[in-house]
């Protein structure tokens, strides 16, 4: 099994910035995929963005540019620095490990822009 806690959500300006964190911990394979979901009231949740332990990376179209998804392994943690941020990335953004033993999720943490 393993757990996912994420950190640093919260309540920001239209143009700001925010940087997530979401630490793995339990039963850790080398080989897997991290990324960042997020989900508006109302609507289907979505992939963000997504890397690997390789650290290649994948991006939904409407924060190319904008966010930017890293790791590091040493601590089995994930990062999104998200830049430029627009009401629109108002959301739930979720944590999401995937590797040979499972699909894991994160509580999720609540990012709300202000226009």
């Amino acid at each position: 099994q393993v757990h996912l806690v994420e950190s640093g959500g919260g309540l920001v300006q239209a143009g700001g910035s925010l940087r997530l964190s979401c630490a793995a911990s339990g039963r850790i394979f080398n080989i897997n995929v991290m990324g960042w979901y997020r989900q508006a009231p109302g609507k289907q949740r979505r992939l963000v963005a997504a890397i690997t332990n390789g650290n290649s990376t994948h991006y939904a179209d409407p924060v190319k540019g904008r966010f930017t998804i890293s790791r590091d392994n040493t601590k089995n943690t994930v990062y999104l620095q998200m830049n430029s941020l627009k009401p629109e990335d108002t959301a739930v953004y979720y944590c999401n490990r995937q590797d040979v033993g499972g699909n894991y999720w994160g509580q999720g943490t609540q990012v709300t822009v202000a226009s």
